[in-house]
């Protein structure tokens, strides 16, 4: 980083605080997204096993109306 009149002071060659806090933002938006994943995946699921067992009720009832009607 250059200082003031553009020299490089001494702090600056060991300085990576910059460096640190961007990894650290990095990190937490990577923890955030996996949630965000985590969660979108878990409501996907439980909406195909809705969807399979509202199906599965649908058929069930189709052959209850089929059997009472013979």
């Amino acid at each position: 980083m250059l200082r003031g009149r553009g020299a490089m002071t001494n702090r600056d060659w060991y300085d990576d605080s910059d460096y640190e806090n961007a990894v650290e933002r990095a990190e937490r938006m990577t923890r955030i997204g996996w949630k965000a994943i985590t969660g979108v995946t878990g409501l996907m699921v439980v909406t195909a096993i809705t969807a399979a067992v509202f199906c599965m009720v649908v058929v069930v009832g189709m052959v209850y109306i089929v059997a009472v009607a013979l």
